[in-house]
């Protein structure tokens, strides 16, 4: 995994991104269902982490980005400190920390950052490693898109405007995907333009970044296979079923008996 795709976004990810807040509410009441103590893999900037602390659970956010965990410790600064939150540099696949949760999460699709089926088996292992008896293994990852599998990695498409709430900027978002066939890892630079209030663009950045597909029952057979038994499978948020008309999986797990 290579950090320096993640750290060139770090002080712009909470704006860009800040269109994504609906899985904040799923993830604060799994944190209270469990009553934690609570780890994050692929915390980043404690989109998740913080308002999970704010709660007063306990949790360990944990990223392979320095430079987002520093826009991480700086907002916890701003709030006056938080001192149920601990921030730990590491990789997903290989961390130890000697503690155990009664739940794991990783949000935003942050286990698909994983590029091959072995980075993905070692995390699995180390993340039973370090679950309580009982404890839950909870992310979401999307549906992929045969639309972005095929499409033609020369033309940028239209992603989506964005307005962060919190400061007014405006971003229009673009991107281009090839897709390798073989590793099932899309190779994905977004086009970030942000506009004035006369839609001008006043900055463009580019970003790069990887990503690898998971079937719905690849998914199911990579948990059971590493020894979780399979809980819920979620199509959204709001613990609706997940079906044919489903665009996210929201996976909770726990290691099989």
């Amino acid at each position: 995994m290579d950090s320096s795709q993640y750290d060139s976004w770090a002080a712009i990810y909470d704006s860009v991104y800040s269109y994504v807040r609906e899985d904040i509410p799923f993830y604060i009441d799994e944190a209270e269902a469990a009553q934690g103590p609570v780890l994050e893999l692929g915390c980043g900037t404690g989109r998740v982490t913080i308002p999970i602390a704010n709660t007063g659970l306990p949790i360990v956010g944990l990223d392979f980005s320095k430079a987002m965990l520093d826009v991480a410790r700086e907002k916890a600064k701003a709030l006056g400190g938080l001192d149920n939150m601990t921030l730990v540099h590491g990789g997903m696949a290989d961390f130890s920390i000697d503690d155990k949760f009664g739940l794991v999460i990783i949000p935003f699709r942050g286990f698909l950052s994983l590029l091959s089926v072995e980075e993905e088996i070692k995390t699995l292992a180390n993340i039973k490693k370090h679950l309580t008896p009982g404890g839950k293994l909870v992310f979401n990852i999307f549906l992929p898109d045969i639309h972005m599998m095929a499409q033609d990695s020369d033309v940028p498409y239209h992603f989506r405007d964005v307005v962060d709430p919190d400061t007014g900027t405006r971003y229009v978002l673009w991107n281009q995907t090839s897709y390798d066939n073989y590793s099932q890892v899309m190779n994905i630079r977004t086009t970030v333009e942000q506009t004035d209030g006369d839609a001008i663009v006043v900055r463009k950045l580019y970003r790069d970044f990887q990503l690898r597909n998971i079937f719905r029952w690849e998914m199911h057979h990579l948990l059971v296979s590493c020894g979780y038994q399979v809980d819920d499978l979620f199509g959204d948020f709001s613990r609706s079923a997940f079906d044919d008309d489903s665009t996210e999986m929201v996976w909770v797990a726990s290691v099989a008996n």
